[in-house]
């Protein structure tokens, strides 16, 4: 996990150099990069003006939000000089304002500037900082009871709080199982009928619908992780799930209102593009598992069709996991389709903390799709190839982006190595009285090494030398390395049996494991 350091150069924290002009354009992109996944649940309005230094505790919470607002809006905007350095002055700020004898009085001022400042940490590639805010915001809640039955509550006290108890719900299910880390609000997550909240506007829209699946999410993460039981029928129990509250979607979240205003739109399209990754990213993180099974017998396959040697008998793919891989891929497909008709449509934003790790995690599953199947699939190629132009833009900004695209690119490059190693043999099988004999390519190589490599079975070692989660049979360290799926007793080891970390250590198999 890539994690840059903190910066601490000095700021003078009283003059902030910033026209209100330019506040309020900060502050409407930070509602636009943070749309369907967080919702203050306050007017933002008074946010916008001057005023005077605060004095009070309160004051000082009410001033880190709206410094909080301004930093996270100046970090999404086009990195210069000066967006960076109010970027910096705004989150410092507020960051010190923040802590001024922050344990003393929990409220939910509180519980959103730690929000804000979890947000912001991701957008900033500091995880591990953006995660124990949120535990923070999370105990803070606890304590101010917003985990609890609000019934008896007035309405309008009860609107505002469900309105915080929902966004720190779904920053934190979302993030935590990116980051394949426990949530703080996973145990606290029961049948509340106090949240009714009745939307009025876009923004709570697209909360609610974040929040209902957020708690699906948590579901797949608890039954299919957790509990390493990955069943068929827990997954298509939990696929209904899903199916049912895609069809429970509002027009609006699937439509464009094209009467609204440049900036109402662009919320209106980034709230729906969050709202529709998460979903897709919900479904790959449920038939994942399943994907890997079954990529791992496809490969199996293609080697030993390629083989001299007989390697031993193959098992055939199991039908219900043909299925749900194919869920996987398709809905993989899917966010990166519409990623790029947004990207493509210039209202991507230069810094989008979650969606670049939903990008990375869906063009994963197409890139080992593409290196197991012997065909070319248009369609899947092409997605593949957006996501590489999407998290090419948010490199410019984002370290953790070009580590992404780093690790794609590679991947790219492993998989048009095996299309022309499988091309190749190809050719050799179909030409058996020529073959060609001068290559500029071609390498000598000793008579003891030519002989063991025609004894070794082809291998795709440029995609994983070492082994790792996706091919665990292969020995990690230095040697050679097959690429037969584990089989013990001359059988193939069943799915349902088996251990998930075998297949997919992401998340909760392995310290640190991480995806984001």
């Amino acid at each position: 996990m890539l994690e840059n350091e903190a910066h601490h150069d000095p700021l003078n924290l009283t003059e902030e150099r910033c026209s209100e002009k330019d506040r309020r354009r900060f502050i409407s992109t930070f509602e636009v990069v943070t749309s369907g996944f967080l919702y203050l649940g306050c007017d933002t309005e008074p946010f916008f003006a001057d005023f005077p230094e605060p004095k009070t505790d309160r004051e000082k919470t009410r001033a880190s939000i709206r410094d909080l607002m301004i930093a996270i809006g100046a970090q999404s905007c086009t990195n210069t000089p000066e967006h960076l350095q109010i970027e910096r002055f705004f989150f410092t700020r507020g960051q010190s304002r923040a802590f001024t004898n922050f344990l003393e009085d929990p409220s939910l001022d509180l519980i959103r500037t730690f929000l804000l400042m979890s947000f912001y940490m991701f957008g900033a590639c500091r995880r591990n900082a953006a995660f124990m805010y949120l535990g923070v915001a999370a105990r803070s809640a606890v304590a101010v009871g917003l985990h609890e039955d609000l019934s008896g509550s007035n309405h309008q006290e009860q609107q505002e709080r469900s309105k915080l108890w929902m966004s720190l719900c779904v920053l934190d299910l979302l993030a935590s199982s990116i980051l394949g880390r426990p949530a703080a609000t996973a145990t606290l997550q029961t049948d509340r009928p106090d949240l009714n909240l009745q939307a009025s506007i876009m923004a709570e829209t697209t909360l609610i619908a974040s929040y209902q699946l957020s708690l699906i999410l948590n579901q797949i993460v608890n039954r299919m992780y957790g509990d390493k039981a990955a069943s068929i029928d827990s997954a298509e129990l939990l696929l209904a799930k899903i199916n049912q509250w895609s069809e429970n979607l509002s027009t609006p979240l699937r439509t464009q209102d094209n009467d609204e205003n440049p900036d109402e739109a662009q919320e209106h399209v980034i709230g729906n593009l969050h709202v529709a990754c998460s979903y897709h990213f919900a479904v790959i993180l449920l038939t994942r598992p399943f994907l890997i099974s079954t990529l791992s017998v496809r490969l199996a396959q293609l080697h030993q069709s390629h083989s001299v040697n007989e390697i031993g008998r193959i098992p055939e793919e199991e039908p219900a996991h043909s299925r749900l891989a194919a869920a996987c891929i398709d809905s993989a497909v899917y966010m990166l389709q519409t990623c790029l008709e947004v990207h493509q449509s210039g209202l991507l934003l230069r810094n989008m903390c979650i969606l670049k790790a939903f990008v990375f995690a869906a063009a994963l599953v197409l890139g080992f799709s593409m290196f197991t199947h012997r065909d070319v699939d248009t369609e899947i190629d092409s997605a593949f190839t957006g996501a590489l132009s999407i998290l090419h833009m948010l490199a410019q900004q984002s370290a953790q982006a070009a580590h992404y695209l780093e690790i794609l690119s590679l991947l790219e490059v492993a998989i048009n190595q095996q299309r022309q190693r499988l091309a190749s043999q190809a050719r050799q099988r179909r030409s058996q009285y020529v073959s060609r004999i001068f290559s500029l390519n071609d390498k000598p190589q000793s008579s003891s090494a030519q002989s063991n490599n025609e004894n070794r079975p082809t291998l795709p070692t440029s995609l994983l030398p070492q082994g790792g989660p996706f091919y665990p049979w292969i020995p990690q360290g230095e040697g050679p390395a097959t690429a037969t799926p584990p089989v013990l007793d001359g059988a193939f080891l069943d799915w349902e049996g088996m251990e998930l970390p075998l297949w997919d250590s992401f998340p909760f198999t392995e310290p640190g494991s991480s995806v984001l």
